[in-house]
């Protein structure tokens, strides 16, 4: 079983994976272990990672980049149409009014849903981790943004299938390096203490996280999250890149915004100042060449400038340091520790930002970069029966919270409920009983939308089927389950109906469990929760193995003990009394990709990669014709010369020349088989030749061989002779 972990990013990606010495971050096949989230497609092939990247400024139109805000949204989605003003390719909208992205690939102008893009790219880092591995990866971790919602976790899930991978767990990114920096720790408290409390800042290139976690001895809990979605490296380099803009239009009169091509080069060398900034507090100078209209332009920025332009951005890391100070209840004073991660951390003002509000030095013991995906390896090897990982357990939380809403058999009454508060642990399960006679419809909602990074706060909506009255005419006592998952997506996992049985003989006849029904609810609804707690994901144990406690609707908790209850239920099923028969569901979720789609997007992938190999094969043909015309040519002149005629050598640099000719000529753009045949043509009449010298160079050796063979021989003889006289 592999064990992988992937980082996601929004700029770069990295993979690690746990072997015998531990978990390690792999190199991609130029020897970096940051791969670009890039993919340029072109008219027979796709370059993905560090060969897309290259052509961002040549090939603009059809490179993607900058696509993981797009992930579970509309093409109307405020943040697509934000985002739509930044990217240089073409955002289209989609037959089930996803966000698409349209580029030229094949000859043809073709849309490709997010997943499908994020897919080619994590089909890529597969690749890249069977061949550090050297053997087959399907089983991995995945990290995504804590604020993602469910509708953008199914769409990455999805983009997984479509790499053919098994996403064992999506992780939360600040969770994923909470782990990375506990696992190892030898020195924290013991259970029955006081934990440890730590503050994981992580401010990449598009986003900013900050959470507190609280450390046992083999344990790890989430506290609380905040974050600012709209906030990361890139906003520094969108305000480099706007006042170089401006002082270019006056300096040069040029508009950068109107040529895409020169706007991208500005991004790339404003990004770099912006790193040597981080590093040097003097004046740098800021030079490109043929920049616009064959123009040199040249400018310079200091630190000092720089903080100056920026001071809004700045502004904004405090906010939410505050705000999950305040969620977790704590004061300054019982933090131990502040780790920072990311890219973006590493510009001064944002460290003295964190430092200013906690009154204390940052901690930077963590790789800003990898941390990540070193946390989704020890992860994957947690869920993994190959590896045997210290016992740590994990418990995340829910960002937001989360409300059903279902119909009372009031005229147009409903009736709502909060399932899961903000910060409420997870992955966690709740019962849920109602009483109806007839199927009825649930709807689960994000409660409170102004929290939500998303304009619709829809889930979607459950039907539970097959609800009839019971024999008796009373309403049927319907148990539903909610929950929220490892990958922290909400879904109604099962529902049940308790039905009453006759048993003749036994006139005793106790009731079914009683429960007292909220004040003001009308009977034939909810009454009463029962929570089903998965207190986080232990080595080799499913979360579905977990403790009970009964609370009612008011969230008061019952006194009765939970494995009591159940006890009691399972022995009067037992007797007949009543009996649990489980009841389908039919789901409607929101933004979710029909199976048809996600299997057509599977295949396509499938077609891509079998392109992609063909035209790798063709290439090599090429260029094996290409390196045998170079190289015989080469050896013609030098070691091949004894070997071959005046005529024979004039008439074969002759077939090499027009070779070499038909190479960049009609024979640029040639089937393999074409390429193939050609070689073989030109070996006909270089093999002999190189026979000849091969001979050559190595008659001397076999002569010499043959010698000392002989001489060996001849002492044998001698030897018998000898032996034959003596006696």
């Amino acid at each position: 079983m592999s064990v992988v972990g992937i980082d996601l990013g929004f700029l770069n990606c990295y993979v690690a994976v746990a072997r015998s010495g531990g978990i390690e971050t792999i190199a991609n096949e130029y020897s970096d272990r940051c791969t670009p989230a890039c993919i340029s497609l072109g008219s027979r092939t796709r370059a993905i990672g560090n060969a897309a990247k290259s052509q961002i400024v040549t090939n603009v139109r059809n490179t993607i980049h900058g696509f993981k805000k797009l992930h579970g949204r509309s093409f109307d989605d405020p943040i697509v149409q934000t985002e739509r003003v930044r990217l240089p390719y073409e955002l289209q909208k989609m037959p089930n009014g996803s966000a698409g992205i349209k580029v030229r690939y094949l000859e043809e102008d073709r849309p490709f849903a997010v997943e499908q893009v994020t897919g080619m790219l994590l089909a890529k880092l597969k690749e890249t981790s069977e061949n550090a591995l050297k053997k087959p990866v399907a089983d991995c971790v995945i990290s995504i943004p804590s604020f993602f919602t469910d509708a953008e976790r199914r769409s990455v899930m999805a983009a997984a299938q479509v790499a053919g991978l098994n996403c064992l767990r999506l992780m939360n990114e600040t969770t994923a390096v909470a782990l990375a920096y506990g696992i190892y720790k030898q020195d924290l408290p013991p259970l029955d203490e006081k934990p440890r409390n730590v503050v994981f800042i992580d401010m990449g290139h598009s986003a900013y996280q900050v959470s507190v976690c609280a450390f046992n001895k083999g344990k790890l809990k989430v506290l609380a999250t905040t974050f600012d979605p709209y906030l990361g490296g890139r906003n520094f380099d969108e305000a480099l890149v706007d006042y170089f803009c401006d002082e270019f239009k006056t300096k040069y009169k040029i508009n950068v915004k109107e040529n895409s091509r020169a706007l991208l080069r500005l991004y790339q060398e404003c990004e770099k100042l912006k790193k040597l900034m981080s590093a040097n507090a003097s004046d740098l100078p800021l030079n490109i060449e043929c920049f616009m209209n064959d123009l040199d332009v040249s400018s310079k920025m200091n630190r000092a400038q720089f903080e100056q332009l920026c001071a809004s951005l700045f502004a904004r890391v405090e906010p939410p340091l505050k705000a999950v100070m305040e969620q977790a209840n704590l004061q300054r004073e019982d933090i131990s520790s502040i780790e920072i991660v990311g890219g973006a951390t590493r510009i001064p003002a944002v460290k003295e930002q964190i430092t200013k509000f906690f009154l204390k030095d940052i901690s930077t013991t963590l790789n800003a970069d990898e941390a990540v995906a070193r946390g989704c390896a020890l992860q994957c090897a947690i869920l993994s029966p190959a590896f045997k990982v210290r016992e740590f357990s994990i418990t995340d939380l829910v960002p937001y919270s989360i409300t059903l809403r279902w119909k009372t058999s009031f005229e147009d009454g409903t009736g709502e409920c909060e399932v899961f508060c903000k910060n409420h642990p997870a992955p966690f399960s709740k019962v849920i009983t109602f009483h109806k006679k007839e199927p009825f419809d649930l709807e689960a909602f994000y409660t409170n939308l102004h929290e939500v990074p998303y304009p619709d706060p829809r889930i979607g909506s459950f039907t539970i089927q097959n609800v009839f009255p019971q024999s008796d005419g009373d309403s049927s006592k319907v148990k539903v389950k909610v929950r929220v998952n490892i990958h922290g997506i909400f879904s109604v996992a099962s529902a049940s109906v308790i039905e009453k049985q006759n048993v003749e003989g036994d006139h005793s006849d106790s009731p079914m469990e009683t429960e007292a029904t909220f004040k003001n609810e009308n009977k034939d609804d909810v009454d009463k929760m029962q929570v089903d707690q998965e207190e986080g994901v232990h080595q080799k144990v499913h979360a579905e193995h977990t403790p009970e406690e009964e609370i009612d609707h008011t969230g008061a908790k019952t006194k009765t003990a939970p494995s009591e209850k159940q006890e009691r239920l399972n022995q009067t099923i037992k007797k007949g009394k009543v009996k649990s028969v489980d009841l389908p569901i039919q789901s409607t979720l929101c933004r979710q990709l029909g199976q048809d789609l996600l299997n057509s997007y599977i295949e396509n992938e499938g077609k891509m990669i079998m392109q992609d190999k063909l035209e790798k094969e063709r290439n090599d043909a090429k260029n094996a014709v290409e390196e045998y015309v170079y190289d015989f040519r080469d050896r013609l002149g030098t070691v091949y010369e004894k070997f071959i005629t005046p005529e024979d050598m004039s008439k074969l640099s002759s077939i090499l020349e027009d070779t070499e000719n038909w190479l960049y000529e009609e024979g640029e753009d040639q089937p393999k088989q074409v390429y193939v045949d050609k070689l073989q043509e030109l070996k006909k009449y270089g093999q002999p030749i190189q026979m000849r010298y091969m001979e050559h160079e190595e008659r001397p050796k076999a002569l010499n061989d043959l010698g000392k063979k002989i001489q060996l021989v001849m002492k044998v003889i001698e030897a018998y002779r000898n032996k034959v006289l003596n006696s």
